[in-house]
């Protein structure tokens, strides 16, 4: 699966780790950025991640800011994109099953390596179950479609 990851300046870190936790289980990552510490606006990575995804260049996002909810606020701007902060196991297997995220979104600051490495794999490890979901994913795109004209 190819992963497109992103991240401000307070997801550098967590980004490289989750970069090289995506290569040893056999995908391959599109790194958009920062690549370093230096102050960046995360509405431009989050954005970067999102058309990656929206044209099919990535299967799936990752983005990492110091909570993961301002990226999730960004992404989640796009059409297509289903974006979700995530900060346990039980959320990253939900957000799969019945909400098919698309975009997986990390807190920077408050989470364990161990935890990342978790979440990252029952993400992506976690089917869409359709049925009930798909007919509410539905009406969340012709929310989209709405409020475009």
């Amino acid at each position: 699966m190819k992963i497109a990851v992103g991240s401000d300046h307070r997801g550098v870190r967590v980004k490289t780790r989750v970069i090289d936790l995506l290569d040893t289980c056999g995908h391959s990552a599109i790194d958009e950025g920062a690549h370093n510490d230096d102050s960046i606006d995360y509405p431009d990575i989050a954005s970067a991640v999102s058309a990656r995804v929206i044209s099919g260049d990535a299967d799936r996002g990752i983005l990492i800011c110091g909570t993961g909810i301002g990226m999730a606020i960004a992404a989640n701007k796009h059409d297509g994109i289903r974006a979700a902060a995530v900060y346990d196991e039980v959320a990253a297997d939900l957000c799969r099953r019945h909400n098919d995220v698309n975009v997986l979104c990390l807190s920077g600051d408050m989470l364990g390596e161990r935890n990342i490495d978790q979440l990252i794999q029952v993400w992506l490890e976690t089917d869409f179950e359709g049925g009930r979901h798909a007919r509410r994913l539905e009406k969340i795109t012709k929310l989209e479609q709405d409020s475009e004209e």
